[in-house]
Order: structure tokens, then sequence, then C-alpha cells
């Protein structure tokens, strides 16, 4: 649900033809009845990238993503579905009108949103200022020693609170309310009610958004005093660190630039600041905690590869530990920086040289690598007890390895490291338990296997691969399907289920069925839904073949829905107690059992 009348969002879309907003971004060829780009979302050479001009939606063979105008903004801008129809109507001249959600409390919240962004960007102007300004002596002694460059220290906003009152006084004399400033979080009631500068007398670094809009300060202590050395705006309703990432607003700058292979996860923002001035652009920060599934859903609109590059200390390795799992849950692909030592990003790049960072990204690695790698730097190889302790706790990480392949060759480097032999360290192996990798409390992991419905397990390929078939024959109006209706319980899956919604209700309201108003519904990036968009994408609806196929289709999943029908019944007939409902399901089941004989 969007919220907006769909008159509004039709008319939309109309204004904005797909075509024109893809050409905006990239050199589209027409061949045949589509458009062809090299994909902007990855890395190719040859155009596998599909605009279709009639049904205004978008396919990558390549790496999968598909959806209409409106998605496609999604993607380009790292934004939102508001957002993005923000940009849209902007380009058409059109007036987005308030959403049917839109209740008094929102417009007020919206109101006072705009209040404290506009207080934040004063904030922000006046700290640059007084850094520039000549008295903050002590500010650009401290970045000389770090090695900021003048561009970076431009490019990231910094700036400089000199006292307690001044700030508050601005924003004050610019006639900003005293509500207002203290929930941007900017200033804090001191004794006697007065404001004071939340980040007084440190150095200012500008939280920004993927919007490049000013949400909140990081701030660091010049001087050895009794507070901590860094500080971040308390959480406001511009400001939750769990859902920001430092430098998402120049990431997206690199995305309309060049495709995004990876990108590099730091723990702070002095971390990503001295990353990014070595030339690793695609470089972002948590802001103080552990990596969150919100922080793992942003990253995941500009890549599916991760490098997290935490500090080598042992708290450091085991947030990275933290972090994987969560991007694991968001189908992300993840590997560690290892960083001996103790040392942090920072301080390898100011001691040894951006080469030497870069060594250290090239020597990233999965998980199970990682994690040996850790645990033989806390074991003293030539000790027979420490020995013992470091291949029992090496076997307990292999076995919980899925692939074969891979525990076969990571026996055979345990092997190898040790002067064990293989088949021993195999016939241990083999009665070893697997080290929990997954850092998911017990009751989440049972609540998220407890979503996944039993039903939608062991279906056979071939069921699925008719139903597949039957719903993009409806999805694309194929005339050879327009006969046959979905019936209500046809959805072996989520996707499934979604469009034969759709569809059901185009047709019950007599409307035309228009696939690219399916990404209203459907996440684009499910792999299920790219399946049933190939299958129109490679014209494999087209033809005499293609319509005999349908009605095999039709029998296959026929067949199948009455085989699970008749294991139903044959289950409440096994545990019924009551004659006439056991008469009723053995009528039931020889109707069944005749209809499956046809």
């Amino acid at each position: 649900m969007t919220g907006f009348d769909p008159a509004f969002l039709n008319e939309l879309k109309a204004k904005n033809n797909l075509i024109d907003v893809v050409a905006g971004y990239v050199s589209l060829e027409k061949k045949g009845n589509n458009y062809w780009a090299c994909c902007p979302f990855h890395h190719e050479k040859t155009p596998s990238f599909s605009v279709n001009a009639s049904d205004q939606f978008y396919h990558c063979f390549g790496c999968g993503v598909s959806g209409d105008v409106i998605r496609f903004v999604q993607e380009m801008e790292s934004v939102e579905f508001m957002d993005a129809i923000k940009i849209l109507a902007d380009r058409v001249k059109m007036t987005v009108p308030d959403s049917n959600f839109d209740t008094e409390e929102l417009m007020r919240k919206r109101k006072q949103k705009e209040t404290m962004l506009k207080i934040m960007l004063s904030s922000a102007k006046f700290y640059r200022n007084n850094l520039y300004g000549g008295r903050a002596d002590k500010h650009v002694e401290y970045l000389t020693r770090r090695k900021i460059q003048p561009s970076t220290i431009k490019k990231f906003g910094f700036g400089a609170s000199l006292d307690f009152r001044s700030l508050p006084q601005y924003l004050l004399d610019s006639g900003f309310r005293r509500e207002d400033i203290l929930a941007a979080g900017v200033c804090a009631e001191g004794k006697n009610n007065t404001l004071y500068d939340f980040q007084a007398e440190r150095l200012v670094i500008p939280i920004i958004n993927q919007f490049d809009e000013v949400i909140a300060f990081g701030g660091r202590l010049l001087e050895n005093k009794d507070f901590a050395k860094y500080k971040n705006t308390q959480e406001t309703m511009l400001f939750n660190k769990r859902k920001v990432l430092y430098n998402i607003n120049l990431l997206k700058k690199l995305k309309k630039a060049q495709p995004i292979h990876n990108v590099i996860v730091v723990e702070g923002y002095m971390d990503a600041i001295t990353v990014y001035q070595a030339g690793f652009y695609n470089v972002v920060a948590c802001m103080g905690t552990s990596l969150t599934p919100d922080q793992a859903r942003l990253i995941k609109r500009f890549t599916e590869n991760i490098l997290i590059s935490f500090d080598g200390d042992s708290a450091g390795q085991a947030a990275d530990m933290r972090g994987i799992d969560i991007f694991r849950q968001e189908n992300l692909n993840v590997k560690i920086v290892p960083i001996d030592g103790g040392k942090d990003p920072d301080e390898v790049i100011k001691n040894y040289g951006a080469e030497k960072y870069k060594e250290c990204l090239d020597r990233a690695m999965p998980i199970v690598d990682y994690r040996l790698y850790t645990l033989d730097k806390r074991f003293d190889l030539d000790k027979p007890e420490e020995k013992r302790s470091f291949v029992s706790e090496s076997l307990k990480i292999i076995q919980g390895e899925r692939e074969a392949t891979v525990r076969e060759e990571l026996v055979r480097n345990l092997s190898r490291k040790t002067g064990l032999s293989v088949t021993a360290l195999t016939t241990d192996l083999n009665n070893t338990k697997a080290e929990p990798s997954s850092f998911l409390p017990a009751e989440e992991k049972q609540e998220k296997f407890l979503k996944e419905p039993a039903w939608t397990k062991n279906i056979p390929n071939n069921v699925v691969a008719a139903s597949r078939f039957i719903l993009a024959a409806k999805l694309f109006g194929m005339d050879y399907a327009k006969d046959y209706r979905l019936k209500e319980d046809f959805a072996l899956n989520d996707v499934h289920r979604q469009l034969v919604e759709y569809i059901n209700d185009c047709e019950r309201a007599g409307e035309k069925v228009r696939p690219s108003h399916i990404f209203e519904l459907v996440d684009e990036s499910d792999d299920e839904l790219n399946v049933i968009l190939d299958l129109y994408s490679e014209d494999k609806l087209l033809g005499a073949d293609a319509q005999a196929y349908f009605r095999d289709c039709l029998d296959i999943f026929e067949t199948y829905r009455k085989k699970i029908e008749m294991h139903v019944v044959q289950e409440r007939l096994r545990h019924s107690a009551n004659e006439a409902e056991q008469k009723e399901l053995l009528r039931k089941l020889t109707e069944l059992t005749s209809a499956l004989k046809k």
C-alpha cells in the first residue's frame, strides 16, 4: 500500500516515461521492441539491461534487477519510495498530494522535521565558519597532526565549537525556537535552564544522510578531560544511529558515477575519513554501535559485496563476527579484512600508507577462513596441549562449513599446518559437532524458522515451473491464457500469492493487467520474480509450443493441487472420531481419487 490515490501514481508514471528517465542515467540502444544498455547496477561490458517501452519495466539478465520507473529512481538515487515520488514529481512539475495516511499529527511532525533540518544546517555552517575564522587554532592543529588534508576538511564539512554559549545564542538570534533547538539535539539544557552547545569545544563533524541533509554531529575532544573522547548527537526525530551510516551521502554520489563492486565498512567516522582520503571512496562507518539490519539493508542498495574492516583487537574481531551474521541475513556476500597488531584502518594508512591498506583489503577472507585465521593467533603450536586445543577448535569451525569441497580443502590446510594426517583429521571431523556460526539468540532463530511455512518446502520442480509459466502468461496477457481464472489458493510462495491477487483484482474490475504495476507489490530483487520476468523477456511465452505447454502446466498444477488436497483429507480422516465426518471425508477421498485417475 502506497497511501496515494492510484490515479496520481498512474499519471506520474505516464508523464515520466521510463525510456526517458533511464536515458538520463545511461545510454540506451533500441533493438527490436526493447531498449538495451550496460546495467547501471553492476559492472559489465556487454549490455544485458533491457527496458520494455510498451509495458514500462526494466530487467537485467546479468544481475537480475527489475522494476518500474519509481523503482528505477529509488535504486539509482538510493532513496525510499516517497523520495522517489518527489524526484519524479519535480521532474514533470507535478504536485505531490498528501497521502491517504497523512493525519494532522503526521503533518505536524513533518513540519517539525523541516524546522529541525534548518537548525542542523545553520549549526553546520556556524561550526564551519568558526573553523575558518582564525580562532580555532587547537582544532586546526589537531587536523594537521592527524594529516587531514584541506580538501578533505572541506568535503566532509569539518567545523569547530569554540565554547558553550555562542551556538545557542546564534540559533536563538536566527529566530529558531528554544524547544526546536533542543529537539534537534544541537544544544542541551544546563543549570538555570540555560542552553549550551552539546558539542562544546570539540572538533565537529557533520553526519549527513543519503539526501545530503545534516541530521547530527560527531564531536572529537581536543584535550584530555573527564569527558568522552568522541560524542555524537543524541537520538532525535532526524537521527537514529542504528539506521545511519557515515559517508552514505558520498557513497551515493559515487554510485552515480560508476558501479560499486563492494563497500568497505569501518567502525568510526575518523576511520572512514582517512580511508576515503587514501583513495578508497567506497567506505562507510557505523555510528559507534554494532552493525544493525537497518544498516545492512541500506548498504544493500549499493552493492551485495561487503568488506568489514574493523579494528584488529579482540573487540573489533568480535564485532566482525556479529556483522557477518547480520549481512548474511540480508543475502549479502561478506568478507573480513584482516588487520594485525590491534591496529585500525586509520593507523595502517597513517603509518604504512594506502598501499599497505590495499594489501589488507586484497587479503579479505570469508567467515570460515577468518575464524581459523584468528584462532591460529591464540595458540602456540609448539606446545602439544595448545596444539591439540587448536586442532579441536579448528575442526568445530570446519564442520560448520556447508560445502564438502571447502571442508576438504580446509582439512588439507590444517594437515599442512599441524603435520597431522588428512585421514586422522577427517575421522575426527566426522565425530565433531559444528560450532554455532550464528549470533542470533535462540528465540530469534525459532521465530525466523516459524515464519517459513512448511507447505512451501519440497515442492516438485515441475510444479514450480508450471506455476511460473502460468503466472507469466497471465501477467503478460497471452491470448491462450485469457480464459483461465487463477484460483486464490494457486500460490506456492509469497511472490506467487501477490501476483495472483493483483491479476485477479484487475480481472474482477475489468482493468488491464499492467506488468509495471507489480513492482509496487513485489520486491524487484526477489529471485522468484526475476525468473518469471525472464520467461517474457526471453520470448518463451510466444508460439504454438508455448500454448501447448500452458495446457500441460495447467494439468501439472491441478494434479499437484489434488494430491495435496487428498493428503489433507487423509490426515483429517485418520484423526476423525465423528462417524458423519468420516463418511463425508471418504466421499471426498473417492472423488479426488477418481479425478486424479483422469
